[in-house]
């Protein structure tokens, strides 16, 4: 169990910025249940859904960036729940890039992928795992887009989400799994203990070039596409 409790690199709890958070939010003082859920709430709601310079960048970089995809928000999951010794781990797999059509456009959707890494949380609470593959789009974001796609019901694909349930996906944690992209789910890479194993083994399928036109161009449009779907939402 001590390895889904560890401290590493990616996953870098005591940092200030994460120690604090922790303090101000009480976490310590409640209960490993309302514990969880209130971690993942903040994660879902308060780090905003948007795409961060590299997936293997420290929870610490995450919290202050403010915003995550899949995985940038896994690893930041994973970091608050170690810091308060809630145990867990990692699922790898592959998605495919279908569901980001509309968040990723134009030139830059035809330049990623097809495949792209994605992850979840498994989370230990009273012997039995959950995954929380939900937290990753903010209720901002996701209610903006089922607002601007009202007749859609059922299936959903695209804009960061591939639900069966666009009206009614499982986001919210209760002692249950929780999703809003598995329909997408390509390749099954397995558990890890730590991000910093599955990012040693995994990386996204970009060259240098293509990486350095992500990491300055694509994903700044990518993150001005979907603030500009979640404002729509807010005048509506």
């Amino acid at each position: 169990m001590d390895n889904y409790l560890k401290e590493t690199k990616i996953l870098d709890y005591t940092s200030g910025n994460i120690q604090k958070l922790i303090e101000d939010k009480n976490w310590l003082e409640m209960d490993t249940v309302a514990r969880v859920k209130s971690i993942y709430n903040y994660v879902r709601d308060d780090i905003r859904f948007g795409y961060n310079i590299s997936d293997d960048i420290p929870a610490s970089k995450i919290l202050a960036d403010g915003y995550g995809q899949c995985n940038t928000k896994s690893t930041l999951l994973m970091a608050l729940l170690r810091a308060v010794q809630i145990p867990n781990r990692i699922h790898g797999f592959t998605i495919d890039k279908a569901l980001q059509k509309g968040a990723i456009t134009g030139i830059w959707y035809k330049l990623s992928p097809q495949n792209l890494l994605h992850t979840w949380v498994e989370v230990k609470v009273s012997n039995v795992w959950y995954f929380l593959e939900g937290v990753i789009l903010d209720k901002g974001y996701l209610t903006a887009l089922q607002e601007q796609n009202s007749d859609c019901k059922t299936t959903f694909c695209g804009y960061g989400v591939y639900t069966d349930n666009f009206e009614n996906p499982e986001i919210e944690w209760n002692l249950n799994n929780t999703f809003i992209q598995e329909k997408g789910i390509s390749q099954d890479f397995g558990v890890f203990d730590t991000p910093d194993d599955f990012y040693a083994k995994h990386q996204q399928k970009l060259n240098v070039i293509k990486t350095f036109l992500f990491r300055n161009f694509a994903r700044k449009n990518m993150n001005k596409n979907v603030n500009r779907i979640r404002k729509a939402g807010r005048k509506g």
